[in-house]
């Protein structure tokens, strides 16, 4: 994994300017600790940053073809390298290495701009064709791995994150007050818009190539499902046959991919059925005893040691544990926001920070996680909560079909279940005749958040419609699709890549130079998860069947039995306490709040003292708590441009302990 920017102009303008691409390269360095590299042609310079996995020796970029006329740089891994190298030396084509990358640039001389449809990995790349005078940028399929792009006086700047934009001089840093609200409404802003302005990024599954002065977008890869069945016996459509044994087959090859490379690779652990199926086949083709890691949290409500090393000891995993206490998100959170370059309305991407930062000091830089497994198999609350709001719109008037929520959330207090409460929150939150109807609800409650923004912001976003604007951005097919198959796709397309892949997966762990890989996002386990009928995935209200029918052979009983536990940290709590840094009193004083100009002094102050006074427990304060203060720490880091990465605190304490758990102990 890596880290790539250039900048593509009018060839007549000269050579690329190579301290600008430096500039830019050092921005990402932690992207690619293991080496550096910069390319200044005429019209186009390229620079690139390399953490080493495949052919540690040969694989530096930018890379070029045998008569130097094809250059690549590329962020990723292309799983199937092997078998394209293969199918490339057959038709006459000549390598000098052994890496992924350099499959890149022949694929790209035998099919040019209809390569990234060949190819099964998690990548984002920029080829320069200096035969034709033209840049080809590309993104993988489900949006992994990043690319931006900003288009200033004529020219193209682009690069694996936005710091490197703005170190390379053409890109200043601005608000895009849109971009916020989205944030605000989904927990990321959706591709092509980001928090910048004037700062795009290239959609997943999307190519885009530059030349004359232009950019055109092409799309080459679209999530789809069949249409829904109709008729008497449509609920009950058969599952095809042999699908349990199409799954099986898929997964065994989707994680031996992904097992490719010059250096050991381990896994993430959470303790849920995804990670523990992924470590399992993991751990049966490691040549070694596989090394996991997972976070551990003092709150028990949160904590997941118990089935952590349940499977641990059943692989005999060499284990190591992240364990979260009082302090530790706080006092990582300037640089957690620093390095996902947005806004954030939790606390989440912290944990996974640390834990990207013990797997790194403990030799590891690669690791298989098992996001993903919930969007294609409803494994999620929401799809559940979708169904039954389904039931209960059928019979308005009943009073019994809503006491399914019981069943949802047991974990709730009393005074926020129930029928009203049920009603309030779900059951009033949109008609099932709106596209967006299973997202509704979660869209209301995050966008509480809207509830503080300042007069003027508020009046510059009131012809701006972030549902809207999705609602005209849906497919014509979407229609088409049954109804939990439409909320898969809106949580693929609205949270899965815009924050769990980006600001709590990619961000985190390349932070410490720590690659990710996701074996349920390999296309061929998306087509087969999207061809099943619903009912092989969320049987009654009993998630991800076919998944775990499967999984009774690869994981121990306990895993599959076990409810879906979803991941969370804790949000308030981390910032309020014996050890408040001196950063959340600054970045939340009135001054600070009015000086910013994005929220209002007089809410926000009103938000700190239920805080302090430990009142403020719902999720809606929650979140508006860590939206406003992460907001404060991107404006500071990455518009200002302040170094400190957001604001130094006042407490500085040792790291948390890091345990080893032997697994075969």
């Amino acid at each position: 994994m890596c880290g790539f920017a250039g900048v593509a102009r009018d060839p007549a303008s000269g050579h690329g300017d190579a301290v600008a691409l430096r500039a830019m390269a050092d921005a990402i360095r932690h992207r690619g600790p293991d080496g550096s590299g910069v390319c200044a042609e005429r019209g186009v310079g390229l620079a690139h940053v390399r953490l080493s996995i495949i052919d540690l020796e040969c694989g530096a970029q930018p890379m070029a073809n045998e008569d130097g006329r094809v250059v690549v740089v590329y962020n990723g891994e292309i799983y199937n390298y092997l078998e394209l190298r293969e199918q490339l030396v057959a038709r006459g084509h000549r390598f000098r290495t052994r890496s992924d990358t350099e499959v890149l640039v022949h694929g790209y001389e035998e099919w040019g701009d209809a390569l990234p449809e060949r190819l099964n990995g998690q990548f984002a790349f920029a080829i320069h064709d200096r035969r034709r005078d033209r840049v080809l940028l590309a993104r993988d399929r489900f949006g992994v791995r990043p690319l931006f792009y900003a288009e200033r006086g004529g020219a193209l700047h682009f690069a694996s994150e936005v710091k490197a934009l703005f170190a390379g001089g053409g890109v200043r840093p601005e608000v895009d007050l849109e971009g916020l609200d989205e944030v605000f409404t989904f927990w990321g802003a959706r591709p092509p818009r980001t928090v910048f302005r004037g700062v795009s990024q290239l959609e997943p599954g999307t190519c885009a190539v530059w030349s004359d002065g232009r950019l055109r977008t092409t799309r080459y890869y679209a999530l789809d499902y069949p249409g829904a069945p109709r008729g008497a016996g449509a609920a009950a459509a058969e599952e095809p046959a042999g699908a349990v044994r199409e799954l099986d087959e898929l997964l065994r090859s989707s994680v031996a991919l992904r097992m490719r490379a010059d250096v050991p690779v381990g896994g993430y652990l959470s303790g849920g059925l995804d990670s523990s199926i992924t470590c399992a086949l993991a751990a049966g083709l490691s040549p070694y005893a596989l090394r996991t890691f997972s976070v551990t949290f003092a709150d028990p409500a949160l904590d997941e040691s118990e089935f952590q090393r349940l499977v641990a000891r059943d692989l005999r995993s060499q284990h190591r544990v992240q364990h979260i206490g009082a302090g530790a998100i706080a006092e990582v959170f300037p640089e957690v926001v620093y390095h996902a370059e947005t806004p954030l309305v939790r606390t989440a991407p912290a944990p996974m920070f640390l834990l990207a930062r013990l797997t790194r000091e403990s030799g590891i830089k690669v690791v298989l996680t098992g996001e993903g497994a919930d969007e294609l198999f409803l494994g999620y609350d929401l799809f559940k909560e979708t169904k039954v709001r389904e039931f209960c719109a059928r019979r308005p008037e009943s009073m019994m079909r809503p006491c399914l929520f019981d069943r949802l959330y047991p974990y709730l207090d009393g005074a926020r279940r129930g029928g009203e409460f049920w009603r309030k929150y779900f059951l009033d939150a949109g008609s099932p005749n709106d596209p967006l109807f299973s997202h509704i609800p979660r869209f209301q409650s995050t966008s509480r958040i809207k509830d503080f923004y300042a007069p003027g912001v508020a009046e510059s976003l009131a012809g701006f419609d972030a549902l809207s604007e999705l609602r005209s951005a849906l497919p014509e097919r979407f229609a088409r699709w049954d109804p939990l198959h439409k909320a898969a796709y809106l949580e693929m397309t609205t949270l899965l890549s815009p924050y769990l892949l980006s600001s709590q997966s990619d961000r985190m762990g390349l932070a410490h130079g720590v690659e990710t890989r996701f074996p349920f996002l390999d296309h061929r386990v998306f087509e087969l998860a999207a061809r099943l009928p619903v009912g092989s995935k969320l049987r009654g209200l009993k998630e991800k069947e076919i998944l775990k029918r499967w999984a009774r052979g690869v994981v121990p009983p306990g895993v599959t039995a076990r409810s879906k536990q979803p991941y969370r940290a804790p949000d308030v709590p981390a910032f309020f306490g014996e050890t408040q840094p001196e950063y959340v009193r600054e970045l939340l004083s009135p001054d600070a709040v009015a000086r910013v100009g994005l929220f209002s002094p007089r809410a926000v102050s009103a938000l700190v003292r239920r805080c302090e006074a430990g009142r403020a427990t719902g999720f809606a304060e929650n979140q508006a708590l860590v939206a406003i203060l992460s907001t404060h720490l991107w404006y500071r880091s990455l518009v200002e441009g302040r170094a400190d990465r957001g604001g130094t605190t006042s407490v500085h304490m040792a790291p948390e302990p890091a345990v080893d758990i032997s697994g075969a102990a």
